[in-house]
């Protein structure tokens, strides 16, 4: 099965088993490291997802795939937080999350830069739009954003 179809498939298991729950589905990823096949379900709540959580969506997940059994190869199945940088994907991230820091990484440089620190202020005309230092704000078109993570202050 295709990678782009697994995670179809798993996104269809685990939306209507959390729903209704504090639980939400961040992402899906079905991709090969070296010799081995991995099969992760990034899970979040709003007060922090827990190891029984996850246990939870696993369990389920496991046994659903036995069922239907949709994926030819072996693969290694673990459900986990997105952790402190979780991406933002979905419009719903980008307004949950305005006024937090992120870093913006590009497919191509602008001014001479891939990765983009600032404060999220949020979508607009399909640009993401960030407060940078000096008060300054600056869109990025979507289609030049590879990825958005929150960043870590340490």
């Amino acid at each position: 099965m295709a990678k782009k179809r697994v995670t179809e498939v798993i996104e269809a298991l685990v939306v209507p088993f959390i729903e209704g729950t504090e639980l939400e589905l961040v992402d899906v990823e079905f991709v090969k490291e070296g010799q081995n096949w991995f099969l992760r379900v990034y899970i979040d709540k709003l007060d922090g997802v827990t190891l029984d959580d996850c246990q939870h969506v696993s369990e389920y997940i496991s046994e659903k795939l036995d069922e239907l059994d949709p994926i030819e190869q072996n693969y290694y199945l673990e459900v986990s937080s997105p952790g402190l940088d979780r991406p933002l994907k979905k419009d719903k991230d980008f307004e949950r999350y305005k006024g937090r820091g992120v870093e913006v990484y590009l497919y191509q440089s602008l001014d001479g830069k891939k990765r983009i620190e600032g404060e999220l202020v949020g979508l607009q005309d399909e640009s993401v739009v960030l407060e940078m230092d000096q008060g300054e704000e600056i869109k990025i078109p979507r289609e030049k954003v590879s990825k958005v993570k929150l960043s870590v202050i340490i």
